[in-house]
């Protein structure tokens, strides 16, 4: 997760415990719009064998399913999966096993990736291999409900939502820079795991091209210091959001926080 940076500088953003594993999220994103329920990601899903665990230690007792209920939604009530990238922690819960069958967890949903990534997932190089699983991605396709995402002139997919594709940590990543009053939030996916990652040499080891996400990295957070987006993180054990500024030619943080803290200061104002 820390790529080149010395265990000695990232123990104390997230320290590991005695086998060198490391706490991280897997933050989903409900975003209420018109019509639309829209999911952003949906983490590792709960359909994999004892062994495919053990590797990874999921622990908690938060699920999508838990947190769509407290907000008064269930998963019959999303109307569209947007997936950012088809690795398993990504997109694993878009897929649930039902009486030995593999059924979409969101029935009623489209599903929404892109050609060019799809093709990636579907004929992945030895290296990613292992994160791309056939029974995650498949099952989408075979039940029907796949849609492939398009933008306007504007690069929005949906009104109040523009796609910036990257392609350093895996072919035609998407990101989705939401509209919500006059701010902007982007969901960071793997371009920007965690707030630690704000540095640009914090590149993760299995991105498939390391400068091409430190480049994006750079001109992403200068805009989004420019434009005061929120910067909201899928992976981050703590820290949900922050924005960020410029300071003597770096980009830094500026301010963290929680979602709900941000959007009930915008829904008082």
């Amino acid at each position: 997760m820390h790529g080149v940076v010395p265990k000695t500088m990232w123990q104390k953003q997230n320290p590991a415990d005695d086998e060198n594993m490391c706490r991280w999220a897997m933050r989903c994103l409900l975003v209420v719009t018109g019509n639309n329920n829209i999911l952003i990601d949906t983490g590792m899903g709960t359909k994999q064998d004892e062994k495919f665990f053990s590797y990874y230690h999921p622990h908690g007792e938060e699920s999508i399913e838990k947190n769509l209920a407290k907000n008064g939604y269930s998963s019959d009530d999303i109307t569209d999966v947007f997936l950012t990238h088809l690795h398993f922690d990504h997109c694993g819960g878009a897929i649930k096993k039902e009486h030995d069958q593999l059924v979409p967890a969101f029935s009623k949903a489209k599903f929404w990736s892109n050609e060019e990534h799809w093709q990636t997932a579907t004929h992945p190089n030895e290296r990613e291999k292992a994160s791309f699983l056939k029974e995650n991605i498949l099952p989408i396709k075979e039940s029907g409900q796949l849609q492939m995402v398009t933008t306007n002139e504007n690069g929005e997919w949906v009104t109040d939502i523009e796609i910036i594709t990257v392609k350093g940590h895996t072919e035609a990543m998407m990101l989705p820079l939401i509209k919500y009053h006059d701010r902007k939030i982007l969901f960071c996916a793997d371009l920007l795991p965690s707030v630690a990652h704000i540095s640009l040499p914090w590149v993760m080891a299995y991105d498939m091209r390391p400068l091409d996400t430190l480049n994006e990295k750079q001109v992403i957070l200068e805009k989004a210091a420019a434009e005061n987006w929120i910067l909201f993180f899928e992976h981050d054990p703590k820290t949900e959001c922050c924005t960020v500024q410029e300071v003597n030619g770096r980009v830094k943080v500026k301010e963290t926080f929680s979602l709900k803290e941000f959007t009930d200061k915008m829904e008082s104002n």
